[in-house]
């Protein structure tokens, strides 16, 4: 994945982030419980961090060519799609099972900080 893709990656998921963060404050307020909002508002919030992560590594990609960096914009991606997606359809559809995917989203933004650190310190 190249710099120019991760910054495209993190520029549509704040735009995303955005539009959904809306939908939620007004379709969603009336629709779910107060837990539930909470729960998709989590997922929105996770959204924004990552995909200004994503803007930092397509960025800091123009400075440095490395494969950990490259692959911490991957996880980065892996973990918005896994835990602020399963978040999302959890919320809104109310199957708890969804939950045990969250999990694997938050190791995938874990591993793509731990990726950073390493591209970082490897320069």
């Amino acid at each position: 994945m190249k710099s120019k893709q991760i910054l495209f990656a993190g520029a549509t998921f704040m735009t995303f982030g955005v539009l959904l963060g809306a939908f939620g404050a007004h379709a969603l307020k009336s629709s779910l419980s107060p837990d539930m909002l909470a729960v998709y508002k989590t997922g929105v919030e996770y959204q924004y961090y990552h995909a200004l992560g994503l803007l930092f590594i397509g960025l800091i990609g123009f400075q440095i060519d490395s494969k950990w960096l490259r692959w911490s914009g991957i996880l980065l991606i892996a973990g918005i799609i896994l835990f602020s997606g399963s978040l999302y359809v959890l919320s809104i559809s109310g199957v708890k099972i969804l939950g045990a995917i969250t999990p694997i989203g938050g190791l995938s933004f874990v591993a793509g900080w731990i990726f950073l650190a390493i591209a970082i310190c490897k320069r």
